[in-house]
């Protein structure tokens, strides 16, 4: 209706406008003009906004009344100062009374000091923000990296499965996943049968190296003999990754030269360090390697090797020659008539070869039998039977040969001398200035790295670090290890792996220097598809277990005895934890065994007859790694068994002892309580029957319970309802234990007085919450160890001393609830203000107590 009486009212006006336009007559002074709506609104628009232009504030306004009346034109001075610009003087830079040259120079000094200063904070802020980020980025890759690394490891361990489990051992073929229940995980022989095959290639390779670490653990502790780096040699075989895609180097090369190296292949008669019997062993792998290039090439040209069905040493070696100098014309070992054609002279180049595929009674035999090697035979055979450490007159005469083979080829019109020649001199010497000058003057001797290292190694002699420096002679110091790994440290990784294409030629080359530490960490950083980590780790149970790891630190590096077992230590339990991350306690701990044997010096420490310290050394960690595999669910079952304290569990393995193992307990159970895991310390003092350590633990824990319940915490009921019943438990087992010291169950009973007076204490804080004052306070009254009850006389006797520091921290939340529950009842008969007056006497009696403030204030508001 409203609406149809305002189109009414916009229709009359309409119309009557359109009246008053028709009666205007035409004016020449204001033409008319048309304008539709939209234009209408346009100009509204701008005329409202000149509008408001126009319009000043007060303030405005005022001013320029004010410059008005000073004769000045607001407008005009506003066009102006649009215009203005301020510009600088001399005056401004430069004081005008500092007119000499001397102020002048003064003030340019300055000037360039402070701009050179700001510049330079510009240039340092921007170095330092270009530091951190970079900084920042190198800690995010390292992070990176290693969190890769880390699920690396977890995803080539072996997968548990608690879904199906089946009794029994493993079966060839086939590899046990303990899963992570402790009725799994802890139990000796419950295992998921997987297959083999179907499991990837890492963890295939984690399962089998697993097995290998079980059986080394086995044999260490029954004394039985076991060659680790075989056994892993053979494991790592049986997965069939023998395909080297390209790569000089595989690990099972790498298996190999471990195995040589610590000479479990054979057994060394010669009485000679630890560092040079890996010298040997590293010689004795390049050895092996060469016979199998030979056999390779003869059986890749076997018509000019001509081998026929002889297959001697020698015959070998000379069938390589065929092959090698076929174009050198007849060799004297073929040759029918040698007064027709003089044949090639290969004295030197049989020696050599035999020397370097390792048939070394062949070389002797060529050197004795031909004329040109007659005064080199006896240096050879002393060479031989003293497994390359000479006495200093053979290396004398071996030097003093290389000077003269030198002299005389320098001279001119003499034929050239033999390489090979002064090749083998050279080794017999171990002279460093002839090993150098000979590989300055041949640098192409060697076609391959594996021929440089044979030669060098070949070389080394055994000689204490420092020792060279006494030495007068120059010709006469001899090449030592360390100048080798010196030299082959000159080179980054990327030299040898040729930009990561073959990555473990580097960490071969380590090997075959001795520079075992290294080589463990390069292979244990390597991230990749092929789980180098998980070879790294068990290279380093290998090392540690032969106790060889003090050898291999390397050149330049400043690590002692202690930190290269504890690096190996520290790479095994790193693996090791990988194992626990995923519940297969198990499988952890026989890591973890290993991680502690690595700081006691391998398997001396075993038997208890390595050193002190590092016997000391295995024995802190150890127990340390015990104590962490005891605190994991299904730790206490893997150790300790279903009953006692570990008779039947996994702990009686690594501590024989029945007294070290209660020491051991009892220390864990400690560390337990103060870590606040209560519950696996009460299961652990059970087992070891310290009843009231138990009795004890669970009475701290019913106090605090006790407390939060007082404050209003809501599982407080169910917890001290769980803690009673454990109590009891222990009171039980106690009563029925014939192992009990008379003391002990002295303790047990003190410990269930305590544990009887937290329950009357509980219980009145249950009445109290249910609102049962009557009997809440009837409860008070009853309590023997307070003197509340009205009817018994006062007495100023301290009695807080008489009770657990557990009751104690009760009691003043027990005053707190009794004056409560007074608050809340009618005294009818007197009673109430008795026990009143019982409360106030306690309190005044114990005055000196540390009494919280509310409970003053409650008690004051009650009387």
């Amino acid at each position: 209706m409203a609406t149809d009486q305002n189109m009414s009212s916009w229709t009359d006006l309409l119309h009557s406008s359109t009246k008053l336009l028709e009666q205007a007559a035409p004016s020449a002074q204001f033409p008319p003009l048309q304008r539709n709506l939209d234009q209408l609104e346009t100009l509204s628009k701008k005329l409202k906004a000149k509008t408001l232009r126009n319009e000043a504030p007060q303030q405005s306004i005022a001013a320029t009344r004010l410059l008005a009346r000073e004769g000045l034109n607001a407008e005009q001075l506003a066009r102006d100062l649009k215009s203005f610009e301020l510009k600088t003087t001399f005056e401004d830079v430069f004081p005008a009374e500092a007119t000499s040259i001397e102020d002048y120079l003064q003030q340019v000094h300055e000037m360039a000091m402070v701009s050179a200063v700001q510049e330079a904070q510009k240039d340092n802020l921007r170095s330092f923000n270009d530091h951190m980020l970079k900084v920042l980025e190198e800690d995010w890759q390292m992070e990176k990296r290693d969190f890769l690394q880390s699920l690396s490891q977890i995803s080539t361990l072996p997968r548990t499965n608690v879904t199906y489990t089946v009794s029994g051992g493993s079966r060839p073929g086939q590899v046990a996943s303990i899963a992570s229940s402790p009725h799994v995980s802890s139990g000796p022989s419950s295992m998921e049968l997987v297959p083999l095959d179907s499991k990837p290639i890492l963890e295939r390779k984690a399962s089998v190296y697993a097995e290998v670490v079980k059986n080394l653990n086995n044999a260490r502790q029954r004394s039985l003999p076991f060659k680790p780096a075989t056994a892993f040699k053979g494991a790592y075989e049986s997965l069939g990754l023998h395909a080297s895609g390209g790569k000089s180097v595989n690990m099972q090369k790498i298996w190999h030269l471990l195995q040589t190296l610590l000479s479990e292949d054979i057994t060394i008669q010669r009485s000679v360090s630890k560092k040079i019997s890996l010298v040997i062993g590293a010689r004795r792998h390049l050895e092996w390697g060469h016979e199998k290039y030979i056999m390779d090439t003869i059986q890749s040209h076997p018509a000019q090797a001509a081998l026929g069905g002889v297959v001697g040493n020698l015959q070998r070696i000379r069938a390589f020659l065929r092959i090698r100098l076929r174009d050198y014309g007849v060799l004297d070992f073929d040759a029918v008539d040698s007064r027709r054609q003089p044949p090639v002279d290969t004295t030197w180049q049989q020696i050599y070869f035999c020397m370097r595929t390792g048939y070394y009674d062949e070389a002797r035999s060529v050197a004795l039998s031909s004329r040109a090697s007659n005064h080199f035979a006896p240096l050879l055979t002393e060479w031989i039977n003293t497994g390359g450490m000479v006495p200093a007159e053979i290396a004398t005469a071996a030097s003093e040969e290389c000077e003269k083979i030198l002299r005389i080829g320098d001279r001119a019109g003499r034929p050239a001398y033999d390489k090979k020649k002064l090749l083998l001199y050279a080794l017999i010497s171990g002279s460093r200035r002839q090993i150098d000058r000979l590989l300055r003057d041949l640098p192409t001797l060697f076609n391959t790295i594996e021929d440089f290292l044979w030669f060098k190694l070949s070389a080394v002699r055994d000689c204490p670090v420092g020792a060279t420096s006494i030495v007068m002679n120059e010709s006469l110091v001899p090449y030592t290890l360390e100048d080798l790994q010196a030299y082959l440290n000159k080179f980054d990784p990327s030299y040898y792996t040729k930009n990561g294409k073959d990555p473990l030629v580097y960490p071969y080359i380590l090997l075959l220097s001795i520079q075992l530490i290294p080589a463990v960490v390069y292979l244990s950083q390597e991230s990749g598809d092929e789980g180098y980590n998980i070879d790294a780790a068990h290279i380093s149970i290998v090392l540690a277990d032969h106790g060889v790891l003090s050898e291999g630190a390397g050149a330049g590096q400043k690590m002692g005895v202690m930190d290269a077992y504890a690096e190996a230590s520290s790479i095994i339990r790193q693996y090791g934890s990988a194992y626990l991350r995923v519940g297969n306690l198990s499988m952890a701990l026989e890591y973890y065994a290993q991680a502690a044997a690595a700081v006691g010096g391998g398997h001396l420490s075993w038997s208890g007859r390595g050193n002190v310290d590092q016997q000391r050394q295995r024995n802190l960690m150890l127990k340390q790694l015990l104590t962490e595999l005891l605190l994991r669910d299904g730790g206490v079952y893997l150790l300790l068994g279903s009953r006692g304290a570990g008779e039947e569990g996994e702990l009686r393995r690594f501590l024989i002892d029945v007294k070290a193992r209660q020491q051991f307990l009892l220390e864990a159970a400690h560390h337990c309580q103060e870590t606040g895991l209560y519950e696996k310390s009460i299961e652990i003092q059970k087992r070891i029957g310290a009843f009231s350590m138990a009795l004890d633990t669970i009475n701290k824990c019913l106090s605090e319970a006790i407390c939060a319940l007082s404050r209003g915490r809501s599982d407080g009921e169910s917890r001290t309802a769980g803690l009673i019943h454990s109590g009891n438990e222990i009171l039980e087992m106690d009563k029925y234990s014939s192992e009990v010291s008379p003391q002990e169950r002295e303790s047990v009973l003190e410990q269930q007085t305590v544990l009887r007076q937290l329950e009357a204490i509980l219980s009145v804080h249950k009445l109290a919450r249910l609102g049962h004052y009557v009997d809440a306070l009837r409860e008070v009254a009853k309590l023997q160890f307070l003197p509340l009850d009205p009817r018994t006389p006062d007495t100023t006797t301290d009695v807080f001393k008489n009770l657990s520091p557990h009751v104690q921290v009760c009691v003043p939340d027990l005053l707190k609830v009794a004056l409560t529950c007074l608050d809340n009842m009618v005294d009818s008969d007197g009673s109430l203000r008795a026990l009143r007056a019982k409360i106030a006497s306690f309190f005044a009696n114990n005055s000196n107590r540390n009494w919280p403030r509310d409970l003053y204030e409650k008690l004051a508001r009650s009387l």
